[in-house]
């Protein structure tokens, strides 16, 4: 196997600070991210490697690409938020300082995304590869996006393992909750407040609401935890002297590897009164084995595992994936967002590192 010179790393390293700031200096805001995707070809391009692209989502495989091989996808995303207006900095200005790089979409998930991109050409023209590498930089991922990865993966060869670049600090997380949004509706019987009359929407949406509040799954997962349920929107009534005859609310589901979304649906309705609709059961639990080779080589390196909270695009694969990237999730979304430079140097490294040892 060919050995791993540090200038080659070093200049990988700073291609990708270059493009990190392109796309840093280009709002790229979900289902808008088509002038970051021009970006994206053309400094792919310019290093001859040939792309395709459905909608805003961009894809290469490794030069010498063998159907009999196994394949590696390596993904991250290249939309964004909206930034928040406690913003002092200009978000899309990239500004170097005090070792930091500030601007929208640099620890989430820019940082990763041009990381997996350098190591991606690093393994690019290599004839001793195990797996095809396959790299997709997908759109849509902040809204979980049905234009997004999900459109991808029905063009592109079969994948047998991913992994999903998300600021993790580097460290592992094996396993991610999967995603339910309910659409929740109480109903009862409009009537007149001054009189007795009617049967008042909200209070029995205050009796399901309870119930959401208070239930255990039995099952937990050993790595994420027990499944968490949380109402976070409510609607109901029209004006103060009438009785609301229905009362809308939104459930907020995160689900571990331990039921189905089917199943966590089917309980929800067996004990709650109000009808329920699934927005979608699309973002499931994701989660890769701890003896796999690509977690055995970051723990090797000194990584640790963990299981996530958050959703990705990890919930739209089927495969055993593992989400790992510079950066730190709790910069995700905020104010002023940076990723540390030294950061960006330690996730190109990180993933050569972790590859060699695998592919």
């Amino acid at each position: 196997m060919p050995s791993l010179f540090t200038t080659d790393v070093d200049t990988l390293a700073a291609d990708a600070l270059a493009l990190l700031k392109q796309l840093i200096a280009t709002p790229s805001f979900s289902r808008d991210e088509n002038h970051t995707a021009d970006r994206l070809e053309t400094f792919l391009r310019e290093r001859d490697v040939p792309t395709q692209r459905l909608k805003n989502n961009v894809w290469a495989v490794n030069r010498q690409f063998d159907p009999a091989k196994p394949t590696l996808l390596l993904n991250s995303h290249h939309d964004t938020v909206k930034p928040n207006t406690s913003w002092t900095l200009d978000p899309f200005s990239p500004l170097e300082q005090d070792g930091k790089l500030f601007g929208l979409g640099s620890n989430d998930a820019g940082g990763c995304l041009v990381s997996l991109i350098a190591a991606f050409l690093h393994f690019y023209d290599r004839t001793d590869l195990t797996y095809n590498i396959l790299l997709i930089a997908s759109a849509e991922e902040e809204i979980s996006g049905r234009d997004g990865l999900e459109l991808v993966l029905p063009h592109v060869p079969t994948i047998d393992f991913a992994i999903v670049g998300e600021p993790t600090e580097m460290q592992l997380a094996i396993a991610e909750k999967g995603l339910l949004v309910l659409d929740c509706t109480a109903h009862g019987i409009s009537g007149h407040a001054a009189r007795d009359e009617g049967d008042n929407a909200i209070y029995h949406a205050l009796q399901d609401i309870d119930w959401l509040r208070t239930y255990q799954f039995p099952r937990v997962s050993p790595t994420l935890g027990p499944i968490k349920m949380s109402v976070t929107i409510i609607q109901a009534g029209t004006q103060h002297n009438v009785v609301p005859d229905a009362c809308t609310f939104t459930v907020d589901v995160r689900v571990t590897e331990q039921y189905t979304l089917e199943e966590v649906i089917a309980i929800i309705r067996t004990n709650i009164r109000s009808d329920v609709k699934p927005r979608s059961i699309r973002l499931t639990p994701s989660s890769i084995p701890v003896e796999h080779p690509i977690v055995q080589a970051g723990l090797a390196l000194g990584r640790h595992t963990y299981g996530s909270p958050t959703t990705s695009d990890q919930a739209v694969l089927s495969c055993p994936s593992l989400k790992c990237g510079p950066g730190h999730s709790g910069r995700s979304h905020s104010a002023n967002e940076f990723l540390y430079l030294r950061e960006l140097g330690e996730g190109v490294r990180g993933y050569i590192q972790m590859l060699e040892q695998v592919v």
